[in-house]
């Protein structure tokens, strides 16, 4: 008999516990010296208010929970959403860093925090394209 895998949605809790991420992945952004590159350039975009909810809404289908982005937007490209944004290795540590001190801020075991973060390395760095 097969077992079904559990989405990494699933693993870590669900919506709440998604949206609890990303509260603490952005409150890190916004007050930890470690995402001022990263502050600085949604202040260039829409803000952070508007990146807090497209981020919530974007990873829950990436992890494999509904769809709220691509039912949006009507896509679900990383590289689309990210394309003006000239993003080199300095962004893509920082932006892997603050994720990282989120994670650890939940509490999640080692598990959980190794599979985030192999997803979230994987893509952050797939959308580096300055040296």
């Amino acid at each position: 008999m097969e077992t079904k895998r559990q989405s990494v949605h699933q693993l870590i809790g669900g919506e709440a516990a998604l949206a609890r991420l990303v509260k603490t992945f952005y409150d890190i952004i916004e007050s930890d010296p470690d995402g001022a590159i990263i502050h600085a350039l949604h202040l260039k975009g829409f803000g952070l208010a508007h990146v807090r909810q497209a981020q919530f809404e974007f990873l829950s289908g990436y992890f494999g929970g509904p769809q709220y982005y691509l039912e949006r937007m009507g896509h679900a490209s990383l590289r689309y959403m990210h394309e003006h944004i000239e993003i080199g290795p300095l962004e893509v540590e920082a932006w892997l860093t603050c994720m990282k001190k989120a994670i650890l801020a939940l509490g999640y075991d080692a598990h959980v925090e190794a599979t985030l973060m192999r997803h979230f390395t994987r893509s952050a760095q797939a959308l580096q394209n300055k040296a």
